[in-house]
């Protein structure tokens, strides 16, 4: 076979294994998006055969009307920066204890990763039970103030709540990735450091820190995705209450299209939501790559 020949064949092996790949991406992906652009300038009720075009009245209705988006933004804000905190210094801390060489590592590890494995509906409905019905018998055995406290009634509580069970039942992934990050720093930079007469704290903050670059950016772009879009918990363990006070910016979202029937206005929140994540998304990466870089 000739040279031509050989690379027109690799051609057609390559278009052969690559293209229903290619159609399952436009089938599951593009489409579907497509479909959620041209239904976002519709009203529609997710039932009728021709949804009515109303061009930007949606987008319109959204940003200078609309107080429930309003609100479900500000706490999807909110919770976001605290869980992208706390969840990664939490995270960090445990990784520096479980990467020692303890008796009972591996116990340990599997303990604070076993929430991870369950769905975040589940480890919701197991909390509210506690919430509800475990605390009150704690109060009532031990007398403390905390277990009386209505934890999914009172607004500033709820939101306690949600950020709880979110970093409980997740700080187990975070802390995995960053037990790969230690142990990937060379105990020579260490040894050295320690002889040059370096502290714990001043190895951790000029050493171990800037070499876990990369397991921080990781864990951060998925505390950021995964917060933005938080929903199941808020579904299982407060249901948007009390008062919608916990509604986040996708539970606003299920509620117009699937509660509501504003299947038109729901694709439009919807559709902004996608461009603020992947804004947000696209500008922490650069940031953090280049903090890799020049660490």
């Amino acid at each position: 076979m000739s040279k031509l020949g050989r690379k027109r064949a690799e051609k057609l092996e390559f278009g052969v294994f690559t293209l229903p790949i290619l159609i399952a991406i436009v089938a599951v992906f593009y489409y579907p998006f497509m479909m959620t652009i041209r239904y976002s300038l519709t009203k529609w009720n997710g039932i009728s055969k021709h949804p009515t075009f109303i061009g930007l009245d949606n987008f319109k209705q959204i940003f200078m009307g609309d107080a429930n988006f309003t609100s479900a933004a500000w706490f999807t804000i909110k919770y976001a920066i605290l869980y992208i905190v706390l969840v990664n210094v939490l995270a960090i801390l445990l990784a520096l204890v479980l990467d020692m060489k303890l008796k009972t590592t591996s116990w340990l590890r599997a303990a604070f990763f076993i929430p991870y494995i369950l769905s975040l509906v589940i480890v919701g409905f197991i909390w509210k039970f506690i919430f509800m019905q475990g605390f009150e018998s704690l109060g009532e055995s031990t007398g403390w103030g905390m277990f009386a406290l209505s934890w999914l009634g009172e607004p500033g509580l709820a939101f306690i709540s949600v950020l709880f069970v979110s970093i409980w039942q997740s700080i187990g992934f975070y802390m995995v990735i960053y037990i790969a990050g230690l142990q990937s720093v060379p105990d020579d930079l260490k040894e050295a450091a320690t002889v040059d007469g370096a502290g714990p704290l001043r190895r951790f903050f000029n050493v171990t820190l800037p070499l876990l670059a990369p397991s921080i950016t990781i864990s951060v772009f998925m505390a950021l995705t995964n917060s933005i879009k938080v929903f199941d918990v808020i579904l299982s363990l407060t249901g948007g209450g009390p008062g919608g006070t916990t509604y986040s910016v996708a539970y606003d979202i299920y509620r117009d299209t699937f509660q509501n029937n504003l299947y038109g206005y729901g694709t439009a929140k919807a559709l902004i939501l996608f461009v603020a994540v992947l804004i947000i998304t696209i500008i922490q990466l650069t940031i953090f790559k280049r903090r890799e870089v020049e660490a």
